[in-house]
């Protein structure tokens, strides 16, 4: 099928093309429009033009349309799963799952609502908020999950009456480009369009006077540029940016019960998780039995093409990102042990072996950086307050989690993690009604919850007296 452009309307070839890699065989399987610079300024305008309408037309109403996107996407549900696995490269029910989940963020996020507040009111007056959209937001989304990311951002920005352009990576824009042609037929023109680009407009966007706010996920280093091209316009900005989060096992666990557990979130769609669990620290006690479970399942997981049944790692989404964690797992060999994996598979496509480190320095890459790959430093620690200390010794703060058998303890220690979320004895448990955002530079601002949908809009305060003062 034609995989094109959303502009005011119209599906739309592209100035050109761009060619799409199967991460599994490392080869192109599709081909998507790509836009100039003038399709660009045409979406934007078209944005601009259709928010009064969009803006005026009322939460009931804004809700409906959101409604039947999530029932078209919920119709084409096995071709968004298997389309996303081609294009990203997780096993086919992580991508059921991711899936899911944005048919869901569109129901939850059309259902809220944000309406004027009485803040005070007394026999002499009232103070009001009101929340009014902001205009045209840019929806910057990355590779890892290129259609929840997009939702979670999409929905809230919809729902209060904004309209949109988005921008999917290069490397994973044809589920933006099929969610685009349902919008085609259901929106009324111009409140989404979809711009598919080689890297080459986002500065472009961030930069633009008509685009009131960005949203974006990806890297803390783009989302540094991001902020410095928006800062021009001092337009609104949400940040969602990499983490470096740290696994914190205390002494009262039982290794071979926590460890798979760790392994889930350490590994989930390969690694590449902004929340991923990135540093695993366990106690000397009980670091020989961390380290030879954590290895063991390393060995055990079933690491195929995403489509085959029974695969549960997938291969890294992009050459790039493949070639950077091998040469980081190549620096850690050289300071530390490998004890499993610590190599590419010998296969087409974009596989690593799920690699198990210990005996690394605080200093080494592997637990210093983002790694984004299924990679993982396994630290010795030996007092709580060390393991807080180094756990907190990082330019990031997104995300952390505790494990232990003594609930009271975990949150103890959670209370002391520098990150925008902490988890004890689970990861990823991320409500729609529960904001999250990074510390430190792992971002700005919020998503999800009402504090999320607030980052989309203006707040005014209205102050009225009942009577014209004396």
């Amino acid at each position: 099928m034609a995989y094109r452009l959303l502009i005011d309307g119209k599906l739309v070839d592209g100035a050109s093309t761009l060619d799409v890699i199967d991460p599994a065989t490392g080869a192109v399987f599709e081909t998507c429009a790509r836009a100039d610079e003038a399709q660009l300024e045409q979406a934007i305008a078209a944005a601009k033009r259709a928010f009064p309408a969009w803006a005026a037309l009322g939460h009931e109403k804004r809700r409906d349309y959101l409604n039947q996107l999530a029932d078209a996407m919920q119709g084409r549900y096995d071709e968004f799963c298997k389309l996303l696995t081609r294009e990203q490269g997780k096993p086919l029910a992580q991508s059921q799952f991711e899936v899911g989940g944005a048919i869901a963020a569109l129901r939850y996020f059309g259902e809220q609502d944000l309406p004027l507040e009485t803040i005070r009111e007394t026999e002499d007056g009232k103070i009001l908020e009101q929340r009014t959209p902001l205009g045209v937001v840019a929806a910057i989304t990355p590779w890892n999950f290129p259609v929840i990311l997009l939702m979670m951002k999409l929905a809230p920005a919809l729902s209060v009456g904004n309209t949109m352009v988005a921008k999917p990576a290069p490397s994973t824009p044809l589920t933006t480009a099929l969610f685009g042609e349902l919008a085609a037929e259901i929106l009324p023109p111009g409140v989404l369009n979809v711009i598919v680009d080689a890297n080459d407009l986002g500065g472009k966007i961030t930069a633009h006077s008509d685009i009131a706010k960005v949203s974006f996920t990806g890297s803390t280093g783009t989302g540094k540029r991001v902020m410095e091209s928006a800062a021009g316009t001092l337009k609104r900005l949400t940040l969602e940016l990499g983490g470096n989060d740290a696994a914190i096992i205390l002494d009262d666990v039982d290794a071979k019960e926590v460890a798979p557990k760790v392994f889930q979130a350490a590994m989930v769609n390969a690694g590449q998780v902004c929340l991923a669990a990135k540093r695993v620290y366990a106690p000397r006690s009980m670091y020989d039995a961390i380290c030879e479970e954590l290895a063991k399942l390393a060995r055990e997981a079933v690491v195929d093409d995403g489509l085959n049944q029974g695969a549960e790692i997938g291969p890294l989404q992009n050459k790039q990102q493949y070639e950077k964690v091998l040469e980081i797992i190549e620096e850690a060999k050289a300071q530390g042990k490998v004890i499993a994996g610590g190599a590419a598979l010998d296969r087409e496509g974009y596989f690593i072996a799920p690699t198990v480190v210990r005996d690394l320095p605080d200093s080494a890459r592997l637990v210093r950086e983002e790694q984004f790959g299924p990679a993982i430093p396994v630290l010795v620690y030996d007092t709580i307050e060390e393991v807080i200390e180094r756990a907190n010794d990082s330019e990031y703060g997104l995300g952390g989690t505790i494990w232990t058998n003594d609930a009271d303890r975990g949150l103890q220690v959670a209370l002391q993690v520098q990150s925008g979320t902490v988890w004890v004895n689970k990861h990823l448990d991320m409500p729609f009604d529960v904001p999250f955002g990074g510390a430190k530079q792992s971002g700005i601002g919020r998503e999800q919850g009402i504090d999320g949908m607030k980052e989309f809009t203006q707040a005014k305060i209205i102050n009225v007296a009942n009577k014209i003062a004396a």
